[in-house]
């Protein structure tokens, strides 16, 4: 492809990022999957070119004054490397595969652009940040001066991360046999079972993946579930298992012995689940697809979960830097009900846990509303939990030294070079 044919598809997948709801990466996959034609540095070029753009549309916008894709690559083309509208004609000339000629308002913004940078000083906070201004708000009480550390990593590109199963494969063993397809990695700073691909790599096509030597999971969603402490014989409950991420972990944590209970309400998602499970030789796993967490067939478990895990639909605002656009279609008011959704999973699991068991409370979210002031409702609500120390938790469960000190586990793209990701263990007294 042309470089005008690059930047003519990248406008046409922001359009369609701005017309779907799916994530960026979704509609990126669907469009390449439509287009095979398109080679695979072509792709390469189409997509960070537009995941630049995502990750800077707040800046973008507000030079441009506008959220049309074509002015966000037009101002990002000119930030970024310096087009100029001399240069822009012979790349924006209407032809086959480019875009089409600029119009006399866009050759205007590119003049107001020229010798601009991207750390203007009168941009305000909230834009430079790429937050919407309610969310500034609430990350500047939670984080003080940290803010512009903690977003500058959330808007940096996420690494790929694998977790190794353990029913089949060592780490070594896992890490040689991508090395032999050519798929670099090494491990993950903080998980034992983690590998970071260091390169450019179709993880998903290759001999080890497929085998199911290796699952694509963030480390720090590794983390999260290790410090559950699943062991085989001991009654665990994945009461949000979704597609399955978690339940694969808990399973190999388990030897895939019982009994491991993964709900839904979502039977897509339970379904799809199969296949993972399959690939990952998982034989310990119950699938049960339940309305809510009031499902009347979740009370016969009352009481006897020994480990239960509430994974809790979030903002996934922890996962900002994989699904940048994110950020902008969360409102107040959707934060609200996650909020209230997450009280009722709560309460039901309170049930569920055993005298002297733990449930285990995570969000992949940096919001304190979503996290600490969750964890603290909880347990004025719930008399008989207490909050075990998260270092001892981390001791326990991984045996290494824990990041954090607090009651509980925060980690973040700037702390802990991982997703945004929240844990308490709460622990229901015995009877």
């Amino acid at each position: 492809m042309t470089p005008a044919a690059r930047i003519a598809s990248a406008i046409e997948v922001l359009e369609k990022v701005e017309e779907s709801a799916r994530p960026a990466d979704e509609v990126v996959t669907s469009y390449f999957r439509g287009r095979r034609y398109i080679g695979a540095k072509d792709r390469r070029a189409i997509s960070e070119r537009v995941f630049r753009i995502e990750r800077r549309r707040a800046q973008l916008d507000w030079w441009t004054g506008t959220s049309a894709p074509r002015a966000r690559v037009i101002a990002e083309l000119a930030l970024e490397e310096g087009l100029t509208p001399e240069s822009a004609a012979q790349i924006f000339d209407g032809g086959k595969f480019a875009p089409a000629p600029l119009t006399a308002a866009e050759q205007e913004l590119l003049q107001r652009l020229a010798g601009r940078s991207w750390d203007a000083p009168e941009i305000p906070t909230p834009v430079r940040l790429e937050l919407p201004e309610w969310i500034a708000e609430k990350l500047a009480a939670q984080w003080g001066e940290r803010i512009g550390e903690e977003m500058a990593a959330l808007n940096t590109p996420a690494p790929v991360d694998l977790r190794v199963n353990t029913l089949k494969a060592t780490r070594a063993d896992a890490q040689a046999r991508l090395a032999d397809e050519r798929i670099e990695t090494q491990p993950t700073p903080i998980s034992p079972l983690g590998l970071r691909v260091t390169g450019r790599a179709s993880v998903a096509t290759s001999g080890a993946f497929r085998a199911g030597l290796v699952e694509v999971q963030d480390e720090g969603s590794q983390l999260a579930a290790l410090l559950t402490g699943a062991k085989a014989d001991r009654l665990t409950i994945d009461l949000c298992a979704g597609a399955g991420g978690k339940t694969l972990a808990l399973a190999a944590m388990m030897k895939d012995g019982g009994p491991l209970v993964a709900c839904d309400t979502d039977a897509q998602r339970l379904q799809r689940m199969e296949a993972r499970l399959t690939r990952a030789g998982v034989s310990n796993v119950t699938r049960k697809r339940i309305r809510g967490p009031d499902d009347p067939w979740l009370a016969t478990l009352d009481g006897r979960g020994e480990r239960v895990l509430v994974d809790a639909p979030c903002s996934g605002s922890g996962a900002w830097r994989r699904n940048p656009g994110a950020r902008w279609r969360l409102t107040p008011e959707r934060l609200d009900a996650l909020v209230a959704e997450q009280r009722r999973i709560l309460a039901a699991a309170a049930r569920l846990t055993k005298p002297g068991g733990r449930l285990i409370y995570v969000t992949c979210s940096i919001l304190a509303d979503e996290n600490q002031q969750q964890a603290d409702l909880f347990l004025e609500s719930e008399p008989a939990f207490r909050a075990l120390p998260a270092a001892r938790v981390w001791s326990e469960t991984i045996g290494d030294a824990s990041p954090t000190a607090g009651t509980y586990l925060t980690l973040t793209p700037a702390s802990t070079r991982t997703d945004g990701f929240f844990v308490a263990v709460f622990e229901k007294a015995a009877a």
